[in-house]
């Protein structure tokens, strides 16, 4: 995404996070919601419809958006794309739902983030694309990302950018005070209690209770909490991942290491500025962030992959989204050729990678061009070697719940209060889940 694109996708998921999700995710509701076809189109069937022509509406909060439509009705001239932009994130998919619930009203496509694809598609709203060949396309893609928009044996979507975590160090500050750069968790904790010690405004990093931060940290972990088929859901926060992941940030939560200062906020990036947050633990589209709302520190800001457990080169995915098509649509076919121009088509991508997004493709990935750049914010080091590197070492097999929307509405109210108190996240972690159980079960799951 574009550098612009990049801080507002991340405040709306940090919005997501403080706002009560009101899908109104109930099984019934979401079965009365009911779709008009099931698809069952082949991929002569979209060059059929490329070339006949229509009219498509298309949600998407992208700011990449605009100029992809362009660009797609100047290769497709009988093809007119109503780019609509519903709201970010939780506003955009509350009107989904709705549209969905109503029977009417939804678009032909729409942008939807990786963890909220499986709300969707649980609810039986969303086109199953293997008919259409889609499946032909999955070497393209790099595997997080993939198996993000396909699960349960169907294809749901197709993945746009993708977020692989790395560690984004302050290397002045490191400098400062003498401390090398962690490549283990040990070492990582180690730093921040030399860093806090020596000055009592800095700290490692800000964590005050991010969803998205927690279960990406708890995949890096190896975790598996949730696991969905059909409507069976298994929630276990307390798996061998899980524990690991807050064992080891107990050390920083407990032990006061961690700034109180919200992300997203003025304090945030001042902080980022001034060094007194010096390492930030997330996606690839964080050098946008910090190059345009943390100018001031262009030049002391480096990337080095995330710290693990023993030493062993793992990451994990944190943001990142894709497009599904809706089977409410009336024109299926037209609607998946428009998607997978979309997100595979290389001039298409090649208006989202002149925005400043991290691609999902890993023809893009591996280009040499996007390799070598070197950006003069990090002082001229070849981020994307390191990004791309990290998009490689994302373990498989991830799964968010069917409704993890709403489990993220809930994260402050549970594990945020471990934070809060400086207390135990495990304890946090066991009352989300207590929670999660009770509002599965009420919406119809049969959870455990």
């Amino acid at each position: 995404m574009k550098i612009t694109s990049r801080r507002s996708t991340l405040r709306r998921v940090a919005l997501a996070t403080a706002t009560t999700f009101a899908l109104g995710l109930s099984l019934a509701a979401c079965a009365s919601g009911g779709s008009s076809s099931s698809g069952g189109g082949s991929s002569d069937d979209i060059e059929a419809a490329l070339e006949k022509g229509g009219t498509l509406t298309y949600w998407s909060w992208t700011p990449s958006g605009e100029a992809q439509v362009a660009a797609f009705e100047k290769a497709y001239p009988n093809v007119d794309v109503k780019l609509v932009n519903a709201g970010t994130n939780t506003d955009e998919y509350t009107k989904l739902q709705n549209a969905i619930t109503a029977g009417s009203g939804a678009p032909d496509v729409a942008q939807v983030e990786y963890y909220a694809i499986p709300q969707f598609a649980l609810s039986d709203s969303l086109v199953d694309l293997s008919s259409y060949g889609f499946g032909d396309l999955e070497d393209q893609y790099s595997g997080g990302p993939w198996s993000s928009v396909s699960f349960d044996g169907k294809i749901y979507g197709l993945p746009q950018d993708s977020g692989p975590m790395a560690m984004f160090y302050n290397k002045t500050v490191f400098d400062q005070y003498g401390i090398a750069v962690p490549t283990t968790y040990d070492e990582y904790v180690a730093a921040a209690e030399k860093l806090h010690t020596a000055d009592p405004s800095k700290y490692i990093t800000s964590d005050t209770g991010d969803p998205g931060f927690a279960t990406s940290m708890i995949w890096q972990a190896g975790g598996k909490p949730f696991t969905a088929e059909g409507t069976d859901v298994s929630i276990d926060l307390q798996d061998d991942g899980s524990k690991k992941w807050a064992d080891t940030w107990n050390k920083l939560n407990e032990g006061g290491l961690l700034s109180s200062t919200p992300s997203w906020g003025d304090e945030w990036y001042k902080g980022l500025g001034d060094g007194s947050i010096a390492t930030l633990l997330t996606g690839a589209w964080m050098p946008g962030v910090l190059e345009s709302s943390v100018a001031d520190a262009s030049g002391d800001w480096r990337v080095a992959p995330m710290p693990t457990y023993d030493g062993t080169p793992v990451t994990a995915e944190n943001g990142g989204g894709g497009q599904v098509v809706l089977k409410q649509s009336k024109n299926q076919a037209l609607a998946a050729g428009f998607l997978k121009w979309l997100n595979s088509d290389p001039e298409s991508i090649k208006v989202f990678l002149a925005s400043g997004g991290f691609p999902a493709t890993t023809a893009d990935l591996e280009s040499p061009e996007f390799l070598a750049q070197t950006p003069e914010y990090f002082g001229g080091q070849a981020i994307n070697e390191v990004l791309v590197d990290a998009s490689k070492n994302v373990p498989t097999g991830w799964h968010y719940l069917p409704y993890q929307v709403y489990a993220n509405s809930i994260f402050g109210d549970t594990v945020g209060q471990a934070y809060e108190n400086k207390g135990d996240l495990n304890e946090g972690l066991s009352t989300w889940q207590d929670q999660l159980v009770d509002y599965g079960s009420q919406q119809g799951f049969t959870v455990k």
